[in-house]
């Protein structure tokens, strides 16, 4: 979604257009709308004999200060080695084990988490069941873990995840360009970068320019997820916001660099949702 702020307006030039790849986070959804991947064994609860009481259905929202109902309330399949779904941390107990900042640092280690997300994924793979409920179940618990991985992994979708499930803020929404509009000092930067492009693009010198600010760009993305790992570790909050619709517009700063070619003197950036 493009940035409709008039001073925004200003740098949104026709020229090459990237969005940030930062969507907002999807809900569990059908298995068979998924590409999931999952290796477990499974057993099915018999059924009980007393009168079956109606049971809640798993909250929707993944920051759930509760457990996930069990398998054997839901009368889902049961998937041995399956993790805590209740959110995105709890299902990563080892790397994480005390939870979401302020109770656990905002930075995680990467290759920890993915050495756990790949055990988990070892114990849940749809492939090794035959169409049914369990292969059902299998696909989600697979889809649900990729989704926890990807979103933690990345600081940015891991920033925008924590404000919008813990927070209620949600950067990325339709009134975000209102809402969470960006500072006049950031948007400066942004201009100056908009310039240098117009003014070397076409020149035998742009692509190295551009390569320099390639680089300027990476510290600038590199200060601002230690300025927002700082905010959410300590619990401000609205400092995390302000750092975050920064961090926002500086990966759109670096897809549109990264698709710039040579003779190329302008560049659209766009404040994706």
């Amino acid at each position: 979604m493009a940035l409709r702020s008039p001073l925004t307006r200003q740098i949104c030039r026709p020229g090459l257009s990237r969005s940030i790849a930062t969507p907002a986070q999807p809900r569990l959804t059908s298995p068979s709308q998924r590409d999931a991947c999952v290796l477990c064994r499974y057993r099915t609860q018999p059924a009980r004999v007393q009168t079956p009481v109606a049971t809640p259905a798993i909250t929707r929202r993944f920051a759930s200060t509760k457990s996930a109902a069990p398998a054997a309330e839901t009368g889902e399949a049961t998937v041995v080695g399956a993790p805590d779904i209740t959110n995105y941390y709890t299902i990563f107990p080892r790397t994480i084990p005390a939870g979401p900042p302020p109770a656990s640092p905002f930075e995680i280690p990467v290759s920890d988490l993915r050495r756990e997300f790949l055990q988990l994924q070892g114990a849940v793979h749809p492939d090794k069941y035959p169409a049914g409920a369990a292969k059902q179940h299998a696909e989600g618990l697979s889809a649900r873990i990729n989704e926890a991985h990807r979103t933690l992994a990345d600081p940015l979708q891991r920033a925008q995840y924590l404000l919008r499930e813990w927070h209620g803020i949600d950067v990325t929404a339709e009134d975000a360009a209102t809402k969470h509009a960006l500072d006049p000092e950031t948007l400066m930067e942004v201009m100056e970068v908009q310039e240098t492009i117009e003014e070397v693009g076409a020149s035998p010198e742009g692509e190295a320019e551009i390569n320099a600010l390639r680089s300027a760009n990476d510290v600038r993305i590199g200060a601002c997820v230690g300025a927002l790992a700082q905010a959410f570790d300590r619990g401000d909050i609205e400092g995390a916001r302000k750092e975050c619709v920064r961090l926002r517009f500086w990966y759109s700063v670096g897809e549109g660099l990264r698709e710039w070619e040579p003779g190329n003197t302008e560049i659209r950036l766009v404040h994706g949702s």
